[in-house]
C-alpha cells in the first residue's frame, strides 16, 4: 500500500475563487485558486508532479488547454482528471457513457 506521506491518493482542486471556496468549505485542503493567466501553468504543474490521484479542475481551465494538453488530461488515469462547471457561466456535461469509456475503457450501451 502506498505511503500517505508521499501524497498518493490525494485530491487537488484547481479553480476560480468561487470554486476554490466551495471545496475548502467541504474540507479539502489542497485547493489552488487560479486566474485566467495562471490556470494553464498551474494545471500543467499539478499534472506533472505525480503527487495526486485525482485532479478536480474548473471547465474554464479545460477550455484554455491546447488540444494536446486536453487529450492528455482526458486520457490520464493517474491522476484521474475531472473537469467541473464553475458556479457561474456555461458548462459542458460529460455523458456517463463517455466517462465510463475514458475511465474504465468500456462502452456502456443499452440493447434496443
Amino acid at each position: 500500500m502506498p505511503e500517505p506521506s508521499k501524497g498518493h491518493g490525494s485530491t487537488v482542486v484547481l479553480g476560480e475563487r468561487e470554486l476554490a471556496i466551495g471545496f475548502r468549505l467541504i474540507g479539502l485542503k489542497d485547493v489552488i485558486e487560479v486566474t485566467p493567466e495562471t490556470s494553464v501553468a498551474e494545471f500543467q504543474r499539478v499534472m506533472g508532479e505525480g503527487r495526486h490521484s485525482l485532479v478536480i479542475a474548473s471547465q474554464s481551465i479545460r477550455a484554455r488547454l491546447s488540444d494536446t494538453q486536453r487529450a492528455n488530461a482526458d486520457a490520464s488515469l493517474r491522476p484521474l482528471t475531472v473537469f467541473v462547471p464553475t458556479p457561474t457561466g456555461e458548462f459542458e456535461v460529460e455523458s456517463i457513457n463517455a466517462l465510463a469509456k475514458r475511465v474504465l475503457g468500456v462502452t456502456l450501451s443499452v440493447p434496443s
